[in-house]
């Protein structure tokens, strides 16, 4: 096996940057600690006035950031007072009632009310115990908080606190007659001796007397609701009072989690890190139940009539052994109670992921009617719509009508449904994504953030209820990151380009407005000094005819080196081929190193990628390393053929999924790249997690042909260039244990061109410099030494 000497330090000479600059762009400058970008705010949320902006920023370059603000009037950015940031913080998390004259929120512990108008506070409890999340309840009259598991309500004009529910752990006591009943021989003999003695008979009468008497005059004792040593989870109530719902959460009995060894220690001992479960484990179960406090009922949600409960995946269709009709288990979302609580929905799905159902909930029957099935033979996902996605959009627009978003149409976007007819009227339409959506204090225009420009930007909009044409409120080509302030007159955004790292803006909240920049630090002076390409957002055609969005970088044509290096995003499903700072900005920068160097770099959202909505998002079903792959060997070809690169010296790297393509490029398709850098592989589909790999592959138990035509260490011997792996030894997502199986079967195979480095105290994310640095060093020498003559 070859090996590759690293040098302590690489200069490369950046050949554009102009005489004054600070010297040649380096690895070691661009993956040294990120602050010498500059910094940009972040977490960005409205105080309770209206007129106050707070983010979290660090223009001092201090270890940690700190919580800044600026005002509608004074928008110059100020730090916070450190004691005052818990309880910004506090009321921000808080909730509204429904006019946004009150909120509710929780403190240290403490349950707190505040009048918006006159910012009158009033403490609602000072107890040691934690109190939280509280809400409106009983037609806003009450304060409903969680103490522990049970909740508690606050009337807000007598002051008086009451308990709702009895939570209690384990299973019902069995009863105490039961318990005394005794065999037939004990029976008998009690019998005889009411029988013969008068004074048993007295006593008993006596005992009786006073048992109903202390019942009669007992105080009304709350029901119990036993979790039967199961998990209580998403307690709720209804906006009248009556209802209270919850779910219960059974953990599997036979689930075995993976570890992961550490050896950098403090102890100097090897200590083991739990980790999470590989895919095909057995999975916990949900019950969703409603008490009703009127009836004092406790009822099941009854899911097991849900249309389609029972429907096989079409996958089965590929094995002689086919799986009988089961009913499958569900998870009930919500439920999203209508301002009045005369209504109820909720958002169910099934755990395989193949269907979700909006339904109508009847609480005090515990039944459910469906007014929309989507179904998915890969899996339901999308911008508002997927849990991975920032959860569901989902709501109320008056008692009678509420909304959603669905892939129906191919791309997630907004529907309306009359919960009383049926009726179902989808407001947006074309070939773009809603990717957030927020219903207006008015409840007359929606407000958007869609990717309808270009898939590669976020604008903001505002829709009527009933459709029509959206007005546009952003202008800035790229990505606006929105907060809406309470009373709905201002918005807050972060703003970015692909070249210009997040800033923050201020706007009033209509169509046309100006943006006025609030900070000024995303870039440093250094920074600055070097002219950070705009890569060209291109398109170029794949096999079976579909437009691929691929950022373009071209070097000077006198310093061309006829070689290009491919770059693959991870995560599967993410977006990188857009026109805002992207979240590997080390990746940005390490590809401007490149092209001064002569590379031509294409870095493509591939099959799967976010933002093109359905089917290209489940484009990877069943087989990963398929049409993703062909994407990716279809922008070799276009490199070759349009931008006069030598279809010999193209190299190809990505980290996580990334790194798994780049594995499946370099094991199946061994001739069109010729160098290769796997960063943080997975290898074998077999050993990743549940909740993302099921989706996609279904399970390795029920669906092999999946998984063995999705792991590279199947193909490992189709190896031809060189290949360099790096992987953290404590990665808790994507484990070590990956890349030493690799590693094993490319030894047996005799494999002589791979290289492994490992990194001891890194995890999935690197995140100290030196490992940064030295990775990054690695990948530039492997497609220094072998795609460049």
């Amino acid at each position: 096996m070859r090996k590759w000497v690293i040098p302590a330090i690489i200069f490369l000479s950046a050949n554009h940057i102009s005489a004054q600059q600070p010297g040649p762009l380096t690895v070691e400058k661009i993956m040294r600690d990120p602050k010498w970008i500059g910094t940009s705010p972040d977490n960005v949320f409205w105080g309770t006035d209206n007129q106050t902006v707070y983010f979290s920023w660090n223009p001092e370059k201090n270890l940690t950031d700190s919580l800044y603000y600026a005002g509608i009037k004074n928008n110059t950015p100020r730090k916070t007072a450190a004691d005052e940031r818990a309880l910004i913080e506090a009321k921000a998390a808080g909730t509204y009632n429904t006019d946004k004259t009150l909120l509710a929120y929780s403190h240290q512990g403490d349950i707190f009310l505040l009048e918006i108008k006159t910012g009158k506070v009033t403490r609602i409890t000072n107890t040691t115990a934690v109190e939280a999340n509280p809400v409106f309840s009983f037609g806003g009259k009450q304060i409903v908080y969680q103490q522990n598991r049970d909740l508690y309500a606050w009337d807000r004009t007598s002051g008086l606190i009451s308990q709702l529910t009895s939570f209690d752990s384990g299973d019902k006591p069995a009863d105490k007659d039961d318990a005394n009943k005794g065999n037939a021989e004990e029976k008998f003999l009690k019998a005889r001796q009411q029988e013969l003695m008068q004074i048993i008979r007295d006593k008993k009468a006596k005992a009786d007397a006073a048992t109903a008497f202390n019942k009669a005059h007992e105080p009304k004792e709350l029901r119990h609701l036993y979790l039967h040593e199961k998990r209580l989870q998403n307690v709720q109530i209804s906006p009248d009072g009556r209802f209270i719902t919850y779910s219960l959460y059974k953990a599997p009995a036979d689930a075995r989690n993976t570890i992961v060894p550490e050896f950098v220690t403090a102890s100097g001992f090897t200590t083991d890190i739990h980790g999470r479960d590989k895919v095909g484990a057995p999975q916990g179960s949900f019950e969703s139940f409603v008490y009703d406090r009127q009836r004092d009922t406790v009822l099941p949600v009854k899911t097991t009539d849900l249309p389609g409960i029972k429907d096989l995946p079409d996958y089965v269709k590929d094995y002689t052994k086919k799986d009988s009709a089961q009913i499958r288990e569900v998870i009930v979302n919500g439920p999203y109670w209508s301002a009045q609580g005369i209504h109820a929905i909720a958002d169910i799905r099934s755990q395989d992921n193949k269907d979700r159902w909006i339904v109508l909930l009847d609480a005090a029957t515990g039944t459910v009617k469906t007014l929309n099935r989507q179904r998915d033979e890969a899996w339901i996902a999308g911008p508002g719509i997927g849990w991975s996605q920032g959860g569901s959009s989902i709501g109320w627009i008056d008692e009678n009508t509420c909304w959603f978003q669905s892939e129906a149409s191919g791309y997630s976007h907004l529907y309306t449904s009359n919960v009383n007819s049926g009726d179902t009227k989808q407001l947006t339409s074309g070939n773009y994504e809603v990717q957030e959506a927020q219903l207006a204090l008015d409840k007359k225009y929606f407000y958007l953030t869609t990717n309808e420009v270009h898939p590669g930007e976020k604008q903001f909009y505002r829709i009527a209820v009933n459709g029509g044409k959206a007005e546009r409120i952003t202008t800035m080509q790229g990505a606006n990151d929105v907060s809406i302030s309470p009373d709905e007159k201002w918005i807050a955004f972060r703003y970015s380009y692909s070249n210009k790292p997040w800033e923050l803006y201020l706007q009033p909240n209509t169509p046309g407005a100006k943006a006025v920049q609030v900070t000024d630090k995303a870039q440093s002076d250094e920074f600055r000094a070097y002219a950070w390409r705009d890569p060209q957002v291109i398109t170029f055609t794949a096999r079976d005819n579909q437009p691929v969005y691929a950022r373009l970088y071209t070097p000077d044509p006198a310093k061309r080196n006829g070689a290009a290096v491919i770059f693959v995003h991870g995560a599967g499903y993410l977006q990188n081929a857009h026109k805002w700072w992207s979240n590997y900005f080390r990746e940005y920068m390490f590809h401007n190193l490149l092209t001064d160097k002569g590379y031509t770099v294409l870095d493509m959202d591939y099959r799967g990628s976010a933002g093109y909505g359905r089917n290209w998002r489940t484009g990877i079903y069943r087989y990963m390393g398929g049409k993703d792959l062909d994407d990716e060997v279809d922008g070799a070809k276009y490199l070759a053929e349009k931008l006069q690169v030598d279809a010999k010296r193209i190299g190809i790297y990505g980290g996580s999924y990334g790194g798994f393509m780049t594995l499946m490029g370099m094991f199946t398709q061994p001739d069109v790249f010729a160098a290769g850098a796997a960063l943080r592989s997975v290898t074998d589909w077999a050993h990743y997690n549940h909740g993302y790999t099921s989706n996609i592959l279904n399970e390795p138990f029920t669906d092999s042909i999946a998984y063995h035509r999705s792991s590279p260490i199947y193909y490992a011997n189709g190896l031809k260039g060189k290949l360099l792996m790096c992987h953290g030894m404590v990665d808790t997502n994507v484990h070590f244990q990956d890349i030493v199986r690799l590693s094993q079967r490319l030894i047996e195979l005799g494999k002589n061109n791979w290289e492994l480095a490992i990194y001891p105290v890194e995890d999935h994310g690197f995140t100290t410099p030196s490992s940064w640095t030295d990775e990054y060093k690695r990948i530039l020498l492997l497609f220094e030494s072998t795609l460049v003559k």
